[in-house]
């Protein structure tokens, strides 16, 4: 696949999607800061880092221009969603339905990424694992500045959904391009299979099985083998007190 001019906008559709994921990923690191009682320079750093920190670590690694160096209004909306933030209260955007958008946005990215990745020639895999990185990585960088637990940490299918969104991507680009299917029908359905995901995830609560050891307890059948061991030293401290008592009782009684 020939590598085309960077100078070239790939289309008006990754476009959009590279603004829509940018901003709401601006808008949940300017959250972070504000909730930490972070300074407007903290707060606007925050979302800067988070909104370009994914897609600067992919442009980086398939040797493409940093997209957001040469075109000054990806800072822009960040700065923006950084002031949108300071100016309104943060319970505004608390709840499920900024879930939603964030759900959105990573769907938006992870399909740009895995898209711009494989107009630069990558194959398939590389390209869907580029579409990841772009979804995921600034929110890491995010939460590792924040001293938060990240999102890797967590069994709930976030990551998933950014895979799910960068397979189809690729893989469809791959397999259906050639046979004259239009990219931007690859690049909708991608984006609407990882947000299907993701809000499915935030509204029934799933998340991915943690691994256990072999042969080892979970925590849970621990807790329940102490409390079962507990009961039966009480059982047993009551019957020698029982035994004890009935001992003194029959040397206190009279004989007959």
């Amino acid at each position: 696949m020939p590598v085309p001019d960077p100078t070239v906008i790939l289309t008006p559709v990754l476009d959009w999607l590279d603004l829509i994921g940018v901003a709401v990923f601006a808008l949940s690191g300017a959250l972070i800061a504000a909730r930490e009682r972070q300074t407007f320079v903290t707060m606007s750093f925050f979302a800067l880092v988070t909104g370009v920190g994914g897609g600067t670590v992919r442009d980086v690694l398939i040797d493409a221009p940093v997209f957001w160096v040469k075109h000054p209004w990806y800072a822009a909306v960040c700065i923006a969603m950084a002031l949108i933030v300071w100016n309104t209260p943060t319970r505004w955007w608390q709840g499920k339905l900024f879930d939603y958008a964030d759900g959105i946005g990573l769907a938006a990215y992870s399909v740009l990424g895995a898209a711009k990745a494989m107009s630069y020639g990558l194959p398939p895999v590389s390209a869907a694992i580029m579409g990841i990185i772009t979804g995921i990585v600034g929110g890491i960088i995010r939460d590792v500045i924040a001293g938060r637990p990240s999102i890797l940490m967590r069994p709930e299918l976030y990551v998933t959904a950014a895979a799910l969104s960068a397979s189809l991507c690729s893989f469809g680009m791959w397999l259906l391009g050639p046979r004259g299917v239009n990219d931007w029908i690859v690049w909708v359905i991608a984006s609407l299979s990882g947000l299907f995901l993701r809000s499915a995830a935030i509204r029934f609560n799933l998340g991915l099985p943690a691994f256990h050891e072999r042969g080892q307890a979970s925590e849970r059948e621990t807790e329940i083998g102490a409390e079962a061991v507990a009961e039966a030293e009480a059982e047993a401290e009551n019957d020698g007190l029982y035994f004890e008592d009935l001992a003194e009782a029959e040397k206190e009684s009279p004989r007959t």
